[in-house]
């Protein structure tokens, strides 16, 4: 959905470098692993309490979680991150979401720490693998192929991820800590979120909705690229949702990362320069980054009843699902 004409812009208050760490992700890239393969081998997914102990990820600690279809070839390598993951089912319409997925052998049994219900394609769309909010893993995502050359920008609302104890709301108890369209907050919101913040801001928490405001003229912010250029004209448009926490000081994007393709790998043949890099390169990338971060509004009155704020969208709906 698009930002509407009603919208109310409270300032969020990001700062050009979180936590005044130079050695912070600007931006960090939070990789959703997308896998539309309904007519893949069903693969098995077993029960891991790896999760982010930093123990291996590889090896099931329990029995089956659940069945997905996924290419035999495609892996999934044991790290630390999100992993944030979502398998179309054989049905063609049910969305299965997953977190912390693995899957560290060609053709072998995957893992993963949880499971959520399947999500119809033809509902609202928000549920999902995103630990921080219960929101998606594939609404939001920067796709592999957008932000390419001669694009306009995606023409959806983004994702990101934030810093949570620097840029949420110290709130005190856990209905307080998130807001639609989240479903949840983090396990350890209360006490973690805000609690580093100087200026504690209240309309600052998970599912916030971020935008550049309507009466900016975006060709003032002076970017320097042509992708930063185009998250722009998305940011003002169609806005991004705060869906996790980066677990330290750190702005994250949240994009594709599946056996169709990866956005990082995309984006440097494109570009010629990484997607993900930190403050202290000051590159051009770098600086368009910190001047999108600061440019950032929350859109204080998205609802249920008034999407984006109300009023006119400031572009066309998408079409229906056929």
């Amino acid at each position: 959905m698009p930002i509407g004409s009603g919208a109310v812009y409270v300032a969020a208050n990001f700062p050009a470098v979180p936590s005044n760490f130079i050695w912070a992700p600007m931006p960090q890239i939070d990789d959703e692993h997308i896998v539309l393969r309904p007519t893949a081998p069903l693969t098995n997914v077993n029960y891991s309490s790896a999760a982010w102990t930093g123990a291996d990820r590889c090896s099931a600690t329990g029995g089956l979680l659940m069945q997905v279809p996924m290419p035999s070839d495609y892996i999934l390598p044991n790290d630390n991150t999100n992993s944030s993951s979502v398998f179309l089912a054989a049905d063609g319409r049910s969305l299965i979401h997953a977190q912390p997925v693995a899957r560290c052998t060609a053709g072998g049994a995957a893992t993963a720490l949880v499971k959520w219900n399947p999500v119809d394609i033809y509902g609202d769309g928000r549920a999902g693998s995103h630990g921080g909010s219960g929101l998606s893993a594939i609404g939001g995502s920067i796709r592999v192929g957008e932000l390419r050359p001669g694009s306009q920008g995606p023409k959806h609302a983004l994702k990101v991820n934030v810093d949570s104890r620097e840029m949420l709301y110290p709130c005190t108890v856990g209905a307080d800590c998130f807001r639609w369209p989240a479903l949840a907050a983090d396990s350890q919101a209360v006490g973690y979120y805000g609690s580093l913040a100087t200026s504690p801001n209240p309309a600052m928490k998970m599912g916030s909705l971020l935008a550049i405001p309507a009466s900016k003229d975006i060709s003032t912010l002076g970017l320097e690229t042509e992708p930063g250029k185009q998250l722009a004209w998305t940011l003002q448009n169609y806005g991004a949702y705060i869906v996790d926490s980066t677990g330290g000081p750190a702005f994250a994007l949240n994009a594709e990362n599946g056996p169709d393709g990866s956005l990082r790998t995309q984006f440097k043949a494109d570009w010629g320069f990484d997607l993900e890099q930190r403050v202290q390169g000051a590159t051009p990338w770098v600086r368009d980054m910190q001047r999108l971060v600061q440019a950032l509004y929350v859109v204080n009155n998205n609802s249920p009843t008034s999407i984006g704020g109300g009023g006119t969208p400031r572009q066309p709906l998408a079409p229906s699902l056929q």
